[in-house]
């Protein structure tokens, strides 16, 4: 039987067949490769322009609807704005007027603090009797906490108290401590308003004249006036004829100078 025997032309050109049989076999596989991958990608995009065109719709609706909505609330804002634009004047022009009530209250509690801290410092300067009758009052006017209606009471009570003590005589017992050497003793004692007052010791044949001093109230003895002032007092209560009785008095024209009659 006859041999079959390659020559070195055959065996090299079988020898380069087996690359491009290989590369082919690659080629395939990455051609296949890509195709899925296409087929996968255009399956995908399919789906996704099938959901935006179902959610286009939906999306184009819901934003009809809020137009339509944001055009309802700015027509019915409108509308509010029409209504109550009177209102809204009346508001400001309340407002502006509660700002300037405010300013005038502030001034008035400056003008209040001021008068309260004169009515402090002039208690000294009043009469015995009725320094003593303002306690509550003054002491209310001392408290720091104090609202301004009880501020203004309490002022008022005090203005009120001197006015009406002013327009008066008023003569009554009262303890004073006027003669060192005895202490206190009660005297009779009748106050010409807010000027002056006669203190009388009876028993003893003493007067003292008072009246407001630049430290406070001030007593005076004028013993030469005993006569006078007992006649003074009869009168007022009504234990002797009226009569006109010379006392000594002071008329104050300044805390620092005055004239004595």
């Amino acid at each position: 039987m006859p041999r079959f025997i390659a020559s070195p032309t055959l065996r090299i050109l079988v020898l380069a067949m087996l690359p491009l049989r290989v590369l082919a076999a690659d080629s395939i596989e990455s051609v296949e490769k890509a195709a899925t991958e296409w087929v996968k990608t255009r399956t995908e995009t399919a789906r996704i322009q099938s959901d935006w065109a179902s959610q286009k719709e939906l999306l184009a609706s819901t934003v009809n609807a809020l137009t339509e909505r944001a055009q309802a609330l700015e027509e019915k804002r409108d509308n509010l704005k029409a209504k109550t634009a009177k209102d809204r004047d009346e508001i400001e022009t309340a407002r502006n007027r509660n700002l300037a009530v405010a300013a005038e209250i502030q001034t008035v509690q400056v003008h209040m603090n001021e008068l309260r801290d004169h009515l402090i410092r002039l208690r000294p300067s009043l009469p015995p009797r009725l320094s003593e009758a303002l306690e509550l009052p003054y002491r209310t006017l001392a408290a720091t906490d104090l609202g301004p209606s009880e501020r203004m009471q309490a002022t008022m009570t005090v203005l009120n108290r001197c006015i009406q003590f002013n327009r008066v005589i008023t003569c009554s017992d009262e303890v004073l401590t006027l003669d060192r050497g005895s202490g206190a003793k009660s005297y009779e004692v009748i106050y010409w308003g807010l000027s002056h007052a006669y203190a009388l010791d009876r028993a003893a044949g003493k007067v003292w004249l008072g009246s407001p001093g630049p430290a406070g109230w001030l007593w005076e003895a004028h013993n030469e006036a005993t006569p006078q002032v007992v006649s003074l007092v009869a009168v007022f209560k009504d234990k002797a004829e009226p009569e006109f009785a010379p006392v000594p008095a002071k008329l104050v024209h300044s805390f620092s100078q005055s004239t004595n009659q």
